[in-house]
């Protein structure tokens, strides 16, 4: 088992920061598990990062989950966004990462954008007790290759978890995983099949002003001009097709 990494928690994710572990994402294109000779009929074990701030939940889930049938789970850990960071970067052949969206140097969805930012090809997946459909749709929008809920039943998680680790690559899955497999299941939705298509960017600004900011604040968190910020919300509207901001705002509440 991986003790925690000794990378002090950093109230806010400095660029440099991101930067200095972007170049370890940039040296890590692939992530495949090179397997010894004398080993190749054995069962590796899986790799998981995972990524919370309690620390009695990270200790929960080592408990519940040391092994999933004949695979043992190797268990990292992290208790901030820059940590894992630090983590990812520095262990080799991690299977998946289990992202909480709500960290003390990070809030929501922004730590997955953050994350795959930079590192693309990590296989990062939401752990969330939040069910809310929206967000499931924008995590997977965003890259995300599963969303796994905290308040899960034991038996649901461990299937959740077994194929999340078994779908990896260079690893063998006995059957192909359908990338919805790993996503709760909600009711079909005319508008969130809308959301589902639009871009990362879109989401990003539509995040933004469900979260009640305007459009100066939100020119300024972007770092996009006035002007296109209106651009892009109107492009929302109409893509959305309704009629102003507090419409679109009330739609999600």
């Amino acid at each position: 088992m991986h003790a925690l990494s000794t990378a002090s928690t950093q109230a806010s994710f400095p660029g440099a920061a991101v930067a200095q572990a972007g170049l370890a994402g940039l040296a890590s294109t692939s992530r495949l598990h090179v397997v010894p000779a004398h080993l190749a009929d054995e069962v590796l074990p899986a790799r998981v990062l995972l990524v919370d701030d309690h620390e009695f939940v990270r200790f929960g889930v080592r408990a519940m989950y040391g092994s999933m049938q004949d695979m043992p789970i190797d268990w990292l850990e992290a208790g901030s966004l820059q940590e894992a960071l630090d983590v990812y970067g520095r262990e080799p052949n991690i299977d998946a990462v289990l992202l909480d969206l709500n960290l003390a140097d990070c809030k929501g969805l922004q730590g997955l954008r953050l994350f795959l930012r930079t590192f693309p090809h990590a296989r990062v997946a939401v752990f969330s007790g939040t069910q809310d459909e929206f967000v499931v749709r924008q995590a997977r929008a965003l890259g995300a290759v599963g969303y796994v809920g905290k308040g899960a039943h034991i038996d649901d998680m461990r299937t959740t978890l077994m194929t999340l680790v078994r779908s990896a690559p260079g690893r063998e899955a006995r059957v192909p995983v359908p990338s919805s497999a790993l996503f709760p299941r909600f009711p079909t939705s005319a508008m969130y099949d809308r959301v589902a298509e639009l871009g990362a960017r879109h989401l990003e600004i539509l995040e933004l002003v469900l979260s009640g900011c305007t459009n100066q604040e939100i020119s300024t968190a972007t770092g996009l001009s006035l002007g296109t910020v209106k651009n892009y919300v109107s492009a929302l509207l109409l893509a959305l097709d309704v009629r102003s901001r507090s419409h679109l705002i009330s739609l999600f509440r």
